[in-house]
């Protein structure tokens, strides 16, 4: 029997291992990362951003991983990951989302509150057991590879103990996603050293679940540091994209005149479940 994302988390809490959290912008993406999940026996989360979903599309995105997860009886789970505003929210529970994310980070503290309360209230409204999960703190927008650390993103921008909790308080969020030295993309030159004492003294004071963005580039000492300190689920998706595009190059400049969409595509996906599993590993202690 399937336990709920909730439970799931919480046994990740438990155990000390993080959840994995992979985000697609199509079938194959899907096939890797599900089939590394599946090798290894560990729960996964699925995440589509606005852009991504647009790709998509809501329902079939829910029809998709709800299919996997009722024919295999997986704990796969699929998050509105980066929902700017409360209608694109809603319109992802209401689709059947297990959770989603309001990133009202580019508005002021107190706008940043009162819009993701909104969004709480109406998630506990369904009556089903969907989460909510808010930034804190500022990381960059975009997933791809950079030549340097986004403007914004440095100590200035990282969230404080005292903000946070406060912000967790105020809007009864289920998860929060702190600013602790985490960029999303990857930047080039090497990403920078997380803050691994910030997260523990926010886990200290936060009795919720904490969520780190943008783990594509991070290294592996640091991801373990931070599991230990108290992380819960860990996003990949620059990490993912890179190995996709890589395959899929390789293989057309390989195969000038193979026409067959699952043949091109089969290398991509290998690329991806092989990144997928590596990482997996390192995230449950496997």
């Amino acid at each position: 029997m399937i336990k709920s994302l909730r439970e799931y988390i919480k046994e990740a809490e438990e155990k000390k291992v993080a959840i994995g959290h992979f985000n697609i912008s199509n079938l194959e993406a899907l096939h890797g990362i599900y089939n590394a999940a599946k090798k290894l026996n560990v729960p996964i989360i699925i995440g589509l951003s606005e852009g991504e979903e647009g790709f998509i599309g809501k329902e079939e995105a829910v029809a998709l991983i709800h299919a996997v997860r009722e024919r295999d009886n997986y704990p796969i789970f699929l998050n509105a990951d980066h929902h700017y505003n409360f209608e694109k929210v809603k319109e992802a529970l209401d689709a059947g989302y297990d959770s989603a994310i309001v990133d009202a980070v580019q508005l002021p503290f107190e706008e940043n509150i009162i819009l993701t309360k909104k969004c709480v209230k109406y998630a506990k409204s369904l009556n089903k057991d969907v989460l909510i999960e808010a930034e804190l703190g500022f990381i960059g927008t975009s997933s791809k590879l950079l030549d340097k650390i986004p403007d914004g993103v440095g100590e200035e921008t990282m969230t404080k103990v005292e903000d946070a909790v406060y912000f967790v308080k105020e809007t009864e969020i289920d998860l929060l996603a702190p600013s602790v030295g985490n960029v999303h993309g990857m930047v080039k030159g090497g990403n920078p050293k997380l803050d691994i004492n910030r997260i523990k003294k926010i886990k200290q004071v936060c009795d919720v679940p904490l969520v780190l963005h943008g783990g594509s580039g991070i290294s592996d000492d640091d991801f373990r540091e931070a599991i230990k300190a108290g992380i819960s689920i860990i996003h990949i998706n620059t990490e993912i994209r890179v190995a996709y595009k890589e395959a899929l190059e390789k293989y057309l400049k390989d195969n000038p005149n193979e026409v067959a969409p699952y043949k091109i595509l089969q290398p991509a996906v290998d690329a991806i479940e092989k990144v997928v599993e590596a990482r997996l590993k390192l995230f449950n202690n496997l």
